[in-house]
């Protein structure tokens, strides 16, 4: 990947099988390393421009897939202790750049639609929404250059 990641950060190539009916995007299993269990799967939309973020979680995992769309994701590492502290990633999913990216809990997240149209990602996440459980900030909080 060329990129250092984050302690904790996975990006997992995902399969698309072609079907001449229509393909199948695999998105994630239970034998995939980076499971965590299961607590809930939403879809979030993002229009094109939007940025959502600051959020991090305490006990939730992320696994984020874009099906449909390009979303960007920056991730921010201000764990103390953290090999990777105040370090950033970014990565650009779609369907062109297909992967699952795993965000561990304590790494701060945010994200823009960066596709034409609809952008769409998939959280499959460890555990069920608890708004006790996550922390969020407003953009100007975390510097970065949108």
């Amino acid at each position: 990947m060329g990129t250092r990641l984050i302690e904790g950060i996975q990006i997992t190539p995902l399969k698309v099988i072609p079907g001449e009916l229509g393909d199948i995007y695999h998105a994630f299993k239970r034998s995939d390393e980076g499971f965590e269990g299961f607590g809930e799967a939403y879809f979030s939309n993002v229009k094109t421009g939007t940025i959502k973020g600051w959020k991090k979680h305490s006990r939730m995992i992320l696994n984020l897939v874009v099906p449909v769309g390009a979303i960007k994701f920056v991730l921010f590492d201000d764990r103390e202790g953290s090999p990777t502290q105040g370090m950033y990633n970014e990565f650009v999913h779609s369907l062109e750049n297909y992967n699952r990216l795993t965000v561990p809990q304590g790494v701060w997240m945010a994200f823009q639609g960066v596709g034409n149209g609809q952008n769409m990602l998939l959280n499959i996440a460890s555990i069920p929404h608890d708004p006790q459980e996550s922390e969020n900030q407003p953009l100007e909080a975390i510097q970065y250059e949108w």
